[in-house]
């Protein structure tokens, strides 16, 4: 399996445990600076990497007036802030071409969000910019049809690639996890990655908005370490309550090393 290297660490097997987190939307300068530096202080002592991720924009949101965030040129200024002044690697989504080349000045990975997964141009022009990418596989695709994704990829020059499982559509309103997902991809030969909040959506299921179960974020995220994923993408936010994105599954901040040091004795068991 070919590792991926994010700032100082590698991700892949026999290699700690890396945690994605953060807001799932850039609210504010101040918010998103915080939070960074809180989770930062948290993770600390645990023997974990992390990667701090928040989006300048969400593109997809079920409501037209539905919050957005600051958009690509204030958002990529905070992130930068996050990366210097706090010393994380951070990540984002992309959503064209031309945003891929601007996040990849600042960027240390690129995230392909899941309903744009098969978008050749994006794909190809973030493989370009050279850093590593984390591709979401669409709610809609089957894991092995993740082979085609790694193919543009590689093809485009890059190796550096994560594949993420975030549930598929069950129906209206709902998304299940299948955890054969992750070991399926990682035979593509790139480390797999969970996406243990978004998997706990209700899609649409508030009306203008997304609904989601909280309840079961320690089930899913427990299962995916010990189906073998290399990494956890589990966003947090202090008040989930007041999150203005994904307020129903955002992990309160304050659960975040619980469920950590679980989820730590799982890797451990299944990586000796």
């Amino acid at each position: 399996m070919k590792k991926v290297e994010v700032k100082n660490f590698l991700i892949g097997p026999n290699e700690p445990l890396t945690l994605i987190t953060g807001p799932c939307v850039i609210e504010s300068e101040e918010h998103c600076f915080d939070l960074a530096g809180k989770i930062k202080e948290l993770i600390a002592p645990l023997p974990v990497n992390l990667i701090f991720k928040a989006s300048y924009d969400k593109a997809n949101r079920s409501s037209i007036h539905s919050f957005r965030g600051p958009g690509i040129e204030e958002g990529l200024r905070i992130l930068k802030r996050v990366k210097d002044e706090l010393d994380l690697p951070v990540v984002t989504d992309v959503h064209s071409p031309e945003e891929a080349v601007e996040a990849g000045k600042v960027c240390d990975l690129l995230q392909i969000p899941a309903f744009l997964c098969r978008q050749t141009d994006l794909i190809v022009a973030a493989a370009k910019t050279g850093r590593p990418l984390q591709v979401k596989k669409g709610q809609f695709l089957a894991p092995w049809d993740m082979k085609n994704v790694v193919e543009k990829i590689t093809e485009s020059g890059n190796d550096q690639i994560i594949l993420m499982e975030r549930g598929v559509t069950f129906g209206y309103n709902n998304l299940v996890s299948d955890m054969r997902a992750i070991p399926i991809m990682a035979n593509l030969g790139h480390p797999v990655c969970f996406d243990a909040t978004h998997s706990l959506q209700l899609p649409g299921g508030l009306g203008e908005s997304t609904g989601g179960q909280r309840e079961f974020l320690p089930t899913l995220a427990k299962a995916a370490v010990a189906a073998g994923a290399h990494s956890l993408f589990m966003e947090a936010h202090p008040n989930p309550s007041q999150a203005k994105s994904d307020a129903t599954t955002v992990c309160p901040i304050d659960e975040l090393v619980p469920l950590l040091e679980v989820l730590l004795r799982v890797y451990e068991a299944v990586n000796r």
